[in-house]
């Protein structure tokens, strides 16, 4: 089957408070999107890895991206077609892909830039579970920890103190991860119609009557969004990169 890799990379990163978009940062010696994108890169079963930018990336991330493009030529491409959401972005990343390749509709993983804790044998998981399957998958890992709501007392201001309103039971509950992996036309079609509102692609097929199937993931597949991820990811990811030594 035909595997194709889409990394939406058009954040701002504005909640991370970083001058550079966060998927641009440097993390244990290299930037974050390099991280992510070396799994997929030594990874023989993807054909193609799609990187979704703006039309202005750091200096740093264009000379990334110039020497993958000529280490991997046929294997790693650049396209310049973020939008204002992640579901814009992947949309015309998505549209890219089924206009270029020339399987009529391949397997799509799309995997987010700025989370770097990804791994071979995690992409494997996921591949293997889409043998057979009609829908899709996606990485996930039970909920972990107790669940509670607030109470609502100024939604509108972020310095208002929060109560608990309610717990929430945790049995059945998983936390969406990425790589996730669906169709490219039935992709397209759901994106199409869900507008810029899902945060995640499984969102947008599940709204057309979907069910993907849920892949057990790993907690250290986690997304960097706070200042504290980057701590934390940096020890993973110097552990690993020692492992390999």
């Amino acid at each position: 089957m035909s595997i194709h890799v889409v990394i939406p990379a058009g954040g701002s990163g504005s909640r991370f408070g970083a001058t550079l978009p966060k998927q641009y940062l440097s993390l244990a010696g290299k930037s974050v999107i390099e991280w992510t994108l070396s799994p997929f890169l030594m990874l023989d079963e993807i054909d193609c890895i799609w990187v979704a930018v703006t039309s202005d990336i750091p200096e740093s991330a264009q000379t990334l991206f110039d020497r993958l493009a000529q280490d991997y030529p046929k294997k790693f491409k650049v396209i310049a077609c973020a939008g204002e959401t992640r579901a814009q972005t992947v949309l015309a990343a998505c549209q890219h892909v089924q206009h270029h390749v020339k399987d009529h509709d391949p397997w799509v993983l799309v995997h987010d830039a700025a989370r770097p804790g990804i791994t071979k044998n995690l992409i494997r998981r996921l591949l293997e579970a889409l043998n057979d399957e009609p829908v899709g998958a996606l990485l996930a890992v039970p909920v972990a920890d107790t669940l509670k709501r607030e109470e609502s007392v100024a939604p509108n201001s972020i310095h208002a103190p929060r109560y608990v309103h309610a717990t929430l039971p945790r049995s059945g509950l998983w936390q969406a991860q990425t790589p996730q992996a669906f169709r490219v036309g039935m992709l397209i079609d759901a994106l199409s119609k869900a507008g810029a509102l899902p945060s995640d692609e499984s969102s947008a097929i599940e709204a057309i009557g979907g069910k993907p199937k849920l892949v057990l993931g790993d907690p250290t597949n986690f997304k960097l969004t706070h200042p504290a991820d980057g701590v934390l990811l940096s020890a993973l990811l110097a552990v690993r990169e020692k492992e390999c030594e």
